[in-house]
C-alpha cells in the first residue's frame, strides 16, 4: 500500500542504520512489524502465570532426566 508519511529525516536514517535496511520503505516495513511483534508479546504476557495445571518444575525436571525434552 502506498502512503506518503513525513518522517524526520535522522530517525529514518538511524532506523536504517540499525535494521541494515537498503531503502527507506524497508527500514519503515521493519520497524511496523517490529512493533507489531512487541505488540502481540504484549499482549501474551497478560497471560503469563494464569495456566492452571500446566507443568511444574518438577515435571520439566523429570522430563529432561527422562530424555524427552533437551535442556
Amino acid at each position: 500500500m502506498k502512503t506518503t508519511v513525513d518522517l524526520p529525516e535522522d530517525s529514518l536514517a538511524e532506523a536504517m542504520k540499525h535494521s541494515k535496511a537498503k531503502t527507506k520503505t524497508e527500514a519503515v516495513a521493519l520497524a511496523v512489524s517490529e512493533f507489531n511483534r512487541r505488540a502481540r508479546m504484549a499482549a501474551l504476557t497478560k497471560h503469563l502465570g494464569t495456566f492452571k495445571n500446566f507443568m511444574t518444575q518438577a515435571d520439566l525436571k523429570r522430563m529432561r532426566e527422562d530424555g524427552k525434552v533437551r535442556p
